[in-house]
C-alpha cells in the first residue's frame, strides 16, 4: 500500500482545520446573547464590563494552560503591567486615544512576557509556578517602591481617559465601558480562534501532549512555548489596560496573588482547552460572586469553594455526559 502524496495530505489537513475552525451554532448563540445584553440589561453594564475584562484575562491564561500546558500562579504580572501602562499613558498624555493606548499596553506586556518566558519555561512545573509568582511579586514591589510614579499603595490617581475613538466618552453607568470591553473581547477571541485552529495551534497541542515526541518530529518546542507565552502576556496586558481605562484608576491590587488565583478558579469552573471555558467561567464566577456577596457578604467564598469541590468530586467528564443525556431528552421531545 503506497503512501499518500504530500499534496493530498496537506489538502486533507487544510480541510480538517477548516472544519474545526467553523463557527458552531452554540458559539453564535453565545455572541447573540452577549450583544442582546447590551440592549436588554442596561442596568447591569458595570458588572458586565467586569465580566468581559475577566473573560479576556481568563482567555489569556487558557492560551498557555489549555493549549500549551504551562501553569502560572503569577499571570497577574502581565495584567498589572498593562494596567499601569495604560494609566501612565493617560495620566501623562503620552497616548490620549484609548484604543491606541490599549494596543501599546498590550505590546508592552508582550515584551515583558517575551523577556520572562526564558525564565518561566526552564525547569519543571513547580519551578514555573514559583517563577511566575516571583515575577508578579517583584513587579508589585517595584510599583510600590516607585510611588512618585505609580502612586504606591494609594494607587495611580488623576487618570483621565479620553473618549473612545474621540467620540464615545466613558459614562458613570458603564454603557460605553461594556460595549468597548465586549468589542475588544470579541476581536481578540476571533484572533485566538484563528491561532489555535492553525497548524501552530496543532503543534502546541502536540507539545502539551508529549514535548519529547514533538521535538523528535521536528517541532521547535521552546520557540512555540515562547511564542504562545508572549501572545498570552499581550492578551493579559490588554485586559489590565481595559480595567484601568474603564475605571480610570489603577492600584497595586492588579498584581495581587488573589487575582491570579481567581483566574485559576474561573478556568476550573469553565474548563480549559476550548477558549470558551474562560468566558463561561468568568460569567458564572462573577455572577455568583455578586449574588453571594449580596446574600452572605461574609461567606461568599465558602459557597464558591463548595462549588469547586463539587466539580472535583463529580468530575467534569461525568457532568458532560449528564449534559449530553439532557440534550438527547430535549431532542426526543
Amino acid at each position: 500500500m503506497s503512501a499518500s502524496p504530500p499534496g493530498v495530505l496537506a489538502a486533507a489537513l487544510a480541510e480538517r482545520l477548516g472544519q474545526r475552525a467553523r463557527w458552531r451554532p452554540i458559539e453564535i448563540a453565545f455572541w447573540v446573547a452577549a450583544v442582546a445584553s447590551v440592549f436588554l440589561l442596561p442596568g447591569k453594564h458595570i458588572i458586565l464590563a467586569e465580566i468581559a475584562i475577566l473573560a479576556l484575562f481568563a482567555l489569556s491564561l487558557d492560551l498557555i494552560l489549555g493549549y500549551a500546558g504551562i501553569i502560572s500562579l503569577g499571570h497577574a504580572a502581565f495584567f498589572g503591567f498593562g494596567a499601569y501602562c495604560a494609566g501612565l499613558f493617560a495620566k501623562h498624555h503620552l497616548i490620549n486615544e484609548p484604543v491606541l493606548a490599549l494596543g501599546a499596553a498590550g505590546l508592552a506586556a508582550a515584551a515583558l512576557g517575551f523577556v520572562t518566558s526564558f525564565l518561566v519555561l526552564r525547569g519543571s512545573d513547580l519551578t514555573r509556578l514559583m517563577v511566575t509568582l516571583g515575577v508578579a511579586l517583584m513587579l508589585r514591589e517595584i510599583a510600590n517602591r516607585f510611588d512618585e510614579l505609580t502612586g504606591g499603595a494609594d494607587g495611580l490617581q488623576g487618570v483621565g481617559i479620553a473618549p473612545v475613538l474621540g467620540s464615545f466618552a466613558f459614562d458613570i453607568t458603564g454603557h460605553v465601558a461594556y460595549v468597548y470591553a465586549l468589542a475588544v473581547l470579541a476581536i481578540l477571541l476571533v484572533l485566538a480562534r484563528r491561532l489555535v485552529h492553525s497548524p501552530f495551534g496543532l503543534s502546541l497541542r502536540s507539545v502539551k501532549g508529549n514535548a519529547l515526541r514533538a521535538s523528535a518530529i521536528g517541532i521547535p518546542v521552546n520557540a512555540r512555548l515562547v511564542a504562545i507565552y508572549t501572545v498570552a502576556a499581550a492578551y493579559a496586558g490588554i485586559a489590565g489596560a481595559l480595567l484601568t481605562q474603564t475605571t480610570a484608576f489603577c492600584s497595586l491590587d492588579v498584581f495581587s496573588f488573589e487575582r491570579s488565583a481567581d483566574l485559576l478558579l474561573v478556568l476550573i469552573i469553565g474548563g480549559t482547552g476550548y477558549l470558551y471555558g474562560g468566558l463561561i467561567g468568568a460569567v458564572i464566577f462573577k455572577l455568583m460572586q455578586d449574588w453571594l456577596a449580596t446574600m452572605t457578604p461574609q461567606y461568599w467564598q465558602f459557597w464558591i469553594g463548595l462549588l469547586l469541590v463539587a466539580i472535583v468530586l463529580v468530575g467534569r467528564e461525568r457532568m458532560s455526559r449528564w449534559l449530553d443525556a439532557a440534550r438527547g431528552l430535549v431532542r426526543l421531545r
